[in-house]
């Protein structure tokens, strides 16, 4: 039995009938193509035979003096955690999305340990597909992403014969917990992380946020701060209700675009969701005249550092209130690029502390009660690198890996992007009444895509010149 921590007992405390606060991941895998009719019932027999849970698997909760602990599980009931389900004809990927959307707006039971994996056939061209959710008091995004690429190989024949996602040991990544779900909780954390620096460590700190503060007050276009974000529909008191949407992208089309314009993969699966963004709150009638602002998730690592990890989280305007595609993508490349500019020479408690204090704005105004309809920004748009070779589950090629965050009051949108060898996998999470028919965002994000390439191609050389040949006369 060991005690929760701070951080994963607030994800507890905060959870509501309207707030689950799990996460969850959509895997799509192709079968071998030798693969028997009955694939699918065979695979789900054998996981069934895996009752061999390790933690945080086989741990529940348990509160005791108001305290939350993680005790084990000594009734452990793998039925109730593993679910083989099918899609109902015709098996489309609209009817699997619709599925995950069910059941990813349902809570998971505290009285069990908490995550649920469903094993999910009929889906159209024989493929099959897995949904987990775990609660992020459990595993965060980054712990996630590990525990799943531990359950997989680069060999088909080798993935067949490893174990369960539940019988893989996988604990809390130590990252930086995501920019939600409040100021208020977010602040807590960063009053924590500016405590610990010491004084010499603060001092460049606190140099960089002044000139960031400075350049905000003499309204620097590529400087965005918590506190920035318009009135959005994005932003309103959500439902009960989920819509998952998702869809992947070509990685060397958007690798194309980023080497054109000097910019990074991140810029571009930014300016993508700038420029969708903005077509779908202008189909609306709801684009809000300033930039959208969102919370983003950036890595500071050195080449020379041995940290796996040092992420920071900044805030950027998305440059939605401009109408050419690339324009959007400079603009949104010169906000990110200050962001990190400021940070680049920072060590890793330093760079806790920067983003920390930077935050710190938005949970003062909540503690005060001021601005209670703000939030740290419109939307949370997250980039997670993926697995850079095809990798396999149990046989079966992994052909998508879509994320579905969390969402909360102020937050009706999020968007997890994983970025793999060969696509760009998006997964978008949002509140079905706050967030209508959020499924067009989809066909934006490809509509900027497009208009991005079509911006960034070179320009066809100009056809020679004919010149006319002198006939010579015999």
């Amino acid at each position: 039995m060991h005690k929760l921590s701070l951080i994963d007992d607030t994800f507890l405390r905060l959870e509501s009938r309207r707030q689950p606060l799990h996460i969850g991941m959509l895997m799509l895998f192709e079968p071998p193509a030798d693969a028997p009719p009955d694939f699918a019932a065979r695979l789900a027999a054998r996981l069934r035979q895996s009752t061999a849970t390790v933690p945080p698997f086989n741990q529940r909760l348990e509160r005791r003096r108001g305290l939350h602990y993680w005790v084990d599980d000594e009734e452990f009931d793998l039925a109730h955690h593993f679910v083989h389900t099918s899609l109902p004809t015709p098996g489309r990927i609209r009817e699997l999305l619709a599925l995950v959307s069910r059941v990813h707006g349902g809570h998971l039971d505290r009285a069990y340990p908490l995550w649920r994996i469903y094993l999910i056939e009929g889906i159209e061209g024989g493929r099959v597909a897995v949904y987990l959710k775990v609660h992020h008091a459990v595993v965060d995004g980054v712990a996630g992403i590990r525990l799943l690429m531990q359950s997989m190989s680069t060999d088909p024949a080798l993935s067949a014969t490893m174990p369960p996602i539940w019988e893989v040991p996988t604990r809390k990544s130590g990252a930086q917990p995501l920019p939600v779900p409040t100021p208020a909780a977010g602040g807590l954390v960063a009053l924590r992380e500016v405590a610990r620096a010491g004084f010499s460590s603060t001092l460049p700190v606190l140099r960089q946020a002044r000139h960031a503060l400075n350049d905000a007050r003499l309204r620097d276009p590529d400087v965005a701060l918590v506190g920035q974000a318009p009135p959005c529909i994005l932003n309103g008191k959500i439902s009960a209700t989920r819509r998952f949407a998702a869809q992947q992208y070509s990685t060397p089309r958007m690798r194309a675009v980023a080497a054109a314009c000097e910019a990074t993969l991140n810029d571009v699966v930014l300016a993508m969701c700038g420029g969708a963004l903005r077509r779908y709150l202008q189909s609306l009638d709801a684009l809000p005249k300033k930039p959208l602002i969102a919370g983003v998730p950036v890595s500071v690592r050195r080449e020379h550092t041995g940290f796996g990890n040092e992420v920071a989280f900044t805030i950027t305007h998305l440059a939605t209130h401009i109408d050419d595609p690339l324009e959007r993508l400079r603009a949104i490349k010169r906000c990110m690029d200050k962001a990190k500019q400021r940070m680049k020479d920072f060590s890793p408690v330093q760079v806790q502390s920067y983003a920390a204090l930077m935050l710190m704005p938005g949970a003062i105004a909540a503690v005060l009660s001021r601005f209670k309809d703000r939030t740290l920004g419109n939307v949370v748009v997250s980039h997670v690198p993926g697995p850079r070779e095809d990798m396999y589950w149990q046989g079966a090629r992994l052909s998508g890996l879509y994320p579905a965050s969390l969402l909360l009051d102020g937050l009706g949108l999020n968007i997890t992007v994983i970025s793999r060898h060969d696509f760009v996998d998006f997964g978008l999470i949002a509140c079905r009444k706050t967030v209508p028919q959020v499924q067009r965002v989809l066909d934006y994000l490809e509509d900027e895509l497009v208009a991005l390439e079509a911006a960034t191609a070179p320009s066809p050389a100009p056809a020679a010149k004919r010149t006319r040949r002198s006939r010579k006369k015999t």
